[in-house]
């Protein structure tokens, strides 16, 4: 099995399956998105209502995006994954994170982040970034419970789906910094 099999192999643990978007998930996405989600304003593409189709294929037929399906207890409850996996040089992005309004706040992203980050580690990355809305502070105080370093600020980095001009967090964990933690 390559390095990227096994990146993106299925997750199984307990009370957690995550395994990658498909086509055969259309549907099953579709119900967790929506349209009056308030978060869509913080969120890079709105995937509810009329934006979905157009976001998913776009997310499926990108070869830069990895994400998982997350199912919690039987229950599709979002998504989340890899972007932008820097192999050679042994770094890649976490994030994509949707969560059904339902699934927030109930300590499940504490659970789902550590097996994307222990299986980027253990296919030998060793830098996780994570890009974060300036305005998204529920996510950045997320990443900074799983340890997460911030860098800096990448000033008006993204223009989002709104036409919002974004400023980017940066944080990241280091494989020392993860193992030592852990």
């Amino acid at each position: 099995m390559t390095r990227m099999e096994r990146l993106l192999a299925p997750i199984d643990a307990p009370g957690l399956y995550l395994e990658q978007l498909q086509e055969g998930h259309r549907e099953t996405l579709r119900a967790l998105c929506p349209v009056d989600d308030p978060v869509w304003e913080i969120f890079p593409a709105n995937w509810s209502g009329d934006h979905f189709d157009a976001i998913f294929d776009a997310t499926i037929a990108n070869a830069d995006r990895f994400p998982f399906l997350i199912v919690a207890d039987g229950v599709a409850v979002g998504m989340s994954g890899f972007l932008r996996v820097a192999a050679a040089d042994n770094w890649l992005e976490l994030g994509g994170t949707y969560m059904t309004p339902a699934a927030r706040g109930t300590g499940l992203n504490g659970r789902i982040k550590p097996l994307l980050i222990g299986r980027a580690l253990d296919c030998g990355f060793t830098r996780i970034e994570f890009c974060i809305d300036q305005r998204n502070v529920r996510s950045q105080k997320a990443v900074e419970k799983l340890g997460a370093v911030r860098e800096g600020v990448l000033r008006k980095q993204r223009i989002t789906w709104t036409g919002h001009v974004r400023d980017t967090v940066i944080y990241s964990i280091l494989t020392d910094e993860w193992r030592g933690k852990v």
